[in-house]
């Protein structure tokens, strides 16, 4: 399906490695142009070559977006080269495991810098250009601000920050066109899933009892099923789509778990 991004700036922050590597790709893959925004200039600068040697177009900004000034900078940085902006996913961030028991005033707001307030700052610096173009945004967040998962207060706090700013933006930037809506993910195999599962107790035993929970299809979810989710939701065939939490999970938030194993 032609979603009509071709030639369409859409930033992606965390888009080097991922779920946001495999949105990069998935919106290259519909001829848009994918600015990769992460701290790694190694790795934004690794998959901007790769797409570009496909054939495809990429552009990279180096920026560690926990420091405010970097996400101004970021969005100056792709005005200078493209002059508009068409799309934003909001999408880095870190399970960095700041609890209640375990953690500090320091740690929780550091996390929340870290998962949360590039959100809002990004958001910011580029609504200008997005009412310009009437683009779309879209936050990727996380299933632990519905269900907990213990000892990740911050993130499970960032993410409810994701899930509530996702439908105030929605809101406010009715009467600019601008959709908002956002992803929730659950399990999805990334290097920072892999990482986290790795930190547990008998890992491959818990990523087997996690899997056998997923009710379709007893698999975690793909990458690309969230990039191609991401991909709908900034095009106009989502056209009178805003305000949502859409579950790309397998149904595992939601479905009954003994269906798991029917």
């Amino acid at each position: 399906m032609d979603l009509g991004l071709k030639n369409k700036v859409i930033l992606v922050t965390g888009g080097a490695r991922g779920i946001g590597e495999g949105i990069v790709r998935v919106l290259s893959d519909e001829g848009a142009i994918a600015v990769i925004i992460g701290r790694s200039g190694k790795d934004n600068r690794a998959l901007q070559l790769e797409i570009e040697s496909a054939g495809a177009k990429a552009f990279s900004v180096d920026a560690e977006l926990s420091i405010p000034a970097n996400c101004e900078e970021a969005i100056r940085t792709v005005i200078e080269k493209y002059g508009r902006i068409e799309g934003l996913v909001n999408n880095a961030g870190v399970n960095d495991g700041v609890g209640l028991e375990s953690g500090n005033y320091e740690r929780f707001m550091e996390s929340l810098h870290n998962n949360l307030l590039h959100y809002y700052l990004m958001a910011h610096f580029a609504l200008p250009y997005l009412k310009i173009s009437k683009g779309s945004i879209v936050n990727i967040s996380s299933k632990t601000a519905e269900t907990g998962q213990g000892n990740t207060s911050a993130y499970a706090a960032a993410n409810g920050g994701r899930n509530a700013l996702t439908r105030e933006w929605a809101v406010e930037l009715l009467k600019y066109g601008i959709r908002v809506n956002a992803i929730i993910v659950a399990e999805s195999w990334t290097p920072q899933y892999e990482s986290w599962i790795r930190t547990l107790k008998n890992p491959e035993e818990k990523l087997n009892e996690i899997i056998e929970k997923i009710p379709l299809g007893n698999r975690m979810t793909r990458p690309e099923e969230i990039a191609n989710m991401v991909a709908f939701l900034l095009s106009d065939k989502s056209s009178h789509t805003t305000g949502q939490l859409i579950h790309v999970d397998g149904g595992y938030v939601h479905l009954d778990r003994a269906l798991a194993n029917a």
